[in-house]
């Protein structure tokens, strides 16, 4: 009976194995960045996080400090959660940055001016506005899987905008109302910065003309 109890324990141990290999590959860190006190903290972090805790987050969280000035432009494949206290540094993090799942979390109870972020690829918004508002997060769907860019994104700065078609301007003043998170869409927009010349950032990063642009305002 010794080696039926030999291949039963072999067995199991396999198995085991077999399941801790799934849960890990199953297993994806989102991105959490915050700033305070004019320090910027990127993130990775491998389970929820609640909001503008960041005892929590740096007890949790795997971080790295990042000064202002040195935030390069990227993309995010996955969920970034931005925790922030003013609008100010939001335009470095977010301009013309492809991201497909953001959550924004204000964490102070600061009245925010009307300023306008270009997000690219922008798939689903959420919002949380606890520290100013004692409401719950509001959550936007903007653009689906099937309709929305491919979920391999570029790089690089100039080859993301070659290739998105989908641009999102959303209002930093909306985490000012207790209104309900909105959102309309233009499409076969062929040049952004034509259409829209009020937004003069669109001259520091230009966007390639002869484009079929779908252009979501959020606010």
């Amino acid at each position: 009976m010794a080696l039926p109890c030999r291949r039963c324990l072999l067995l199991i141990g396999a198995l085991s194995i077999f399941s801790l290999d799934c849960v890990t590959e199953g297993q994806k860190n989102s991105t959490l960045i915050f700033i305070k006190q004019n320090t910027i903290r990127n993130c990775s972090c491998s389970a929820d996080i609640r909001d503008c805790d960041y005892s929590l987050a740096n007890l949790m969280c795997s971080c790295k400090t990042i000064l202002p000035f040195a935030v390069e432009r990227t993309s995010y494949s996955g969920h970034l959660t931005i925790w922030f206290t003013d609008s100010s540094v939001l335009g470095r993090l977010l301009n013309f940055t492809l991201v497909q799942d953001l959550k924004l979390s204000l964490c102070s109870s600061n009245t925010l001016p009307t300023t306008y972020l270009a997000i690219c690829g922008l798939k689903r918004l959420r919002i949380s506005t606890e520290a100013k508002n004692p409401f719950p997060e509001q959550s936007l769907l903007i653009h689906s899987t099937r309709d929305s860019d491919s979920q391999v994104l570029p790089t690089s700065l100039h080859t993301g905008w070659q290739t998105c078609t989908y641009v999102s301007f959303l209002d930093v003043a909306l985490f000012n109302r207790n209104s309900s998170l909105k959102s309309y869409s233009i499409e076969n927009i062929a040049s952004i910065a034509h259409d829209f010349p009020d937004f003069s950032y669109l001259k520091a990063f230009p966007v390639p003309n002869n484009k079929s642009y779908v252009v979501t305002f959020i606010y």
